[in-house]
């Protein structure tokens, strides 16, 4: 009996599985996303998806996709499909169970050889970064068929920071890995989430005191970064500071990340998210470090990390001009970021909105629009 109830179950989540997908758009839906580098060479990681969707349900073609790199950007045939099976999820109803009857619908082409489905030997520690983007790709692909549910970019790296060392208190060596949250994109009918993380990464950054308490490090600084959001009807998420101070002994710091060269993309006239900065003593020497990097660290360096915000839904002059005072309030985004972006005219000392220069602004937008070619 028990049986029959599992088996009844894994078809009924197979029937409500199709039934989903057979609501969305037919067509052939095209993405593509490049990673900073692979952290042994400047080269960019280029990810491509073909997602095919008719009357037999999804297909996920990833040919044109970069061969595998002798670099730990590798993502393995397990994390690509787990990448696929997630962005399935995310297009159907939220009630649907997990089981194998899911994964039945789960479909992919994944050429052996490449960044999406790297073969043995091949470097693989970063390959969450490269699935986390192929995430976005995919995404990206959708957005034309079902602009209503795919938001804009998101930070769309894992973004792990990794440190160690011998801790002069007690006496012993050390080691710390942590991952760091970013902006997620704006969506049709909202604002992106500030400093999240986001599809499949499922974790949380340590605890200021936690790890002040256990290891030899300070955070000096935990913010929201200003101005890092992608400007649109709907902003995108801001991204995330933080700064680690090593003082009274050495350490190795390494950055296993990406988006220092490009950051989330926007959606249907939304602006891109900023790019992420990694800081190498940012109140001092400041010299930038890459987002894939291992570097030794004197007595009292610090590493900063600031990432990306998320990507803007919509014209940023189509904003409310209420929210963008909110966001200038709130130290979100600046008055001269609300004027030359959002087109909207703050007064800071009573806090309103002058609304006849706002007027004047975005007529402007509006008459360059029409009389473009």
């Amino acid at each position: 009996m028990v049986a029959q109830y599992i088996d009844e179950l894994i078809e009924y989540t197979d029937r409500r599985t199709k039934s989903e997908l057979a609501k969305l758009p037919k067509g052939v839906f095209m993405a593509e996303g490049v990673m900073d580098s692979d952290g042994y060479t400047d080269e960019p990681v280029k990810l491509v998806v073909k997602l095919t969707i008719d009357d037999e349900g999804l297909l996920f073609d990833f040919n044109g996709s970069d061969e595998q790199r002798s670099a730990p950007v590798n993502s393995t045939y397990a994390q690509t499909h787990s990448g696929v099976a997630f962005v399935l999820k995310c297009m159907i109803d939220p009630d649907v169970p997990v089981n194998s009857g899911f994964y039945r619908n789960v479909h992919m082409v994944a050429p052996a050889g490449t960044v999406v489905n790297c073969t043995a030997p091949a470097p693989v520690v970063g390959g969450w970064e490269t699935q986390l983007r192929l995430t976005e790709v995919m995404l990206k692909a959708l957005a034309d068929a079902i602009p209503e549910k795919v938001p804009a970019g998101t930070e769309g790296m894992i973004c792990h920071s990794g440190f160690g060392g011998f801790d002069p208190y007690r006496n012993e060596t050390y080691c710390f890995l942590e991952t760091i949250a970013g902006g997620f994109g704006a969506r049709a009918t909202s604002d992106g989430p500030d400093a999240v993380q986001p599809h499949g990464k499922n974790t949380a950054n340590a605890p200021i005191e936690e790890t002040e308490l256990n290891y030899p490090v300070r955070i000096t600084r935990y913010e929201l970064v200003e101005n890092s959001e992608g400007p649109g009807q709907y902003r995108g998420g801001l991204g995330l500071r933080r700064d680690y101070l090593f003082p009274d002994h050495q350490a190795s710091f390494t950055i296993l990340a990406d988006r220092e060269r490009w950051g989330p993309h926007g959606l249907f006239g939304g602006h891109s998210g900023e790019p992420a900065h990694y800081v190498l003593n940012p109140d001092s020497s400041a010299t930038q470090l890459p987002s894939k990097v291992t570097v030794q660290l004197s007595e009292n360096d610090v590493v900063s990390y600031r990432t990306c915000g998320g990507g803007g839904y919509g014209p940023p002059e189509q904003r409310d001009p209420e929210d963008v005072l909110r966001d200038v309030r709130d130290k979100r985004v600046s008055p001269s970021r609300a004027r030359d972006i959002y087109r909207v005219a703050i007064n800071t000392e009573t806090w309103t909105v002058d609304d006849d220069a706002t007027a004047t602004l975005r007529s402007a937008v509006s008459g360059q629009r029409e009389s473009a070619p």
